[in-house]
């Protein structure tokens, strides 16, 4: 399932060439509203202004975890999946069973995340 332009996705991603990287195969797929938040701060904000279709959460932002993030999109029951190098072994206690994409990924991973986040149900 492929999503429509209107699909709004949340990239919060530390570091700029990840960021621009993963706007790229958004783009590639099919995703044309992107917001790229580079702190837990930024992401916070973005989430008061607009409602994403999907979210995509670094793990670790400049020694901050995305949790408070992860918080907010579930209370919305917003879909997402974390980003981290080391997998699900970065995860809390809490969270344990959230969706991990272990970077670095490639697209057919990325649009399996999707494909997961527009499954109906």
């Amino acid at each position: 399932m492929k999503p429509d332009n209107e699909f709004r996705v949340l990239v919060v991603e530390d570091e700029a060439l990840i960021s621009m990287l993963i706007e790229d195969m958004l783009a590639d797929i099919g995703c044309k509203c992107v917001e790229v938040a580079p702190s837990v701060e930024a992401a916070l904000e973005a989430l008061a202004r607009i409602r994403p279709d999907f979210a995509m959460l670094d793990i670790n932002l400049n020694g901050k975890r995305s949790f408070p993030i992860a918080d907010v999109l579930m209370s919305r029951a917003i879909p997402f999946v974390f980003l981290s190098g080391y997998g699900s072994r970065g995860l809390e206690p809490g969270y344990v069973g959230a969706k991990v994409l272990q970077k670095p990924f490639q697209l057919a991973d990325l649009e399996s995340c999707l494909d997961a986040a527009l499954a109906p149900g």
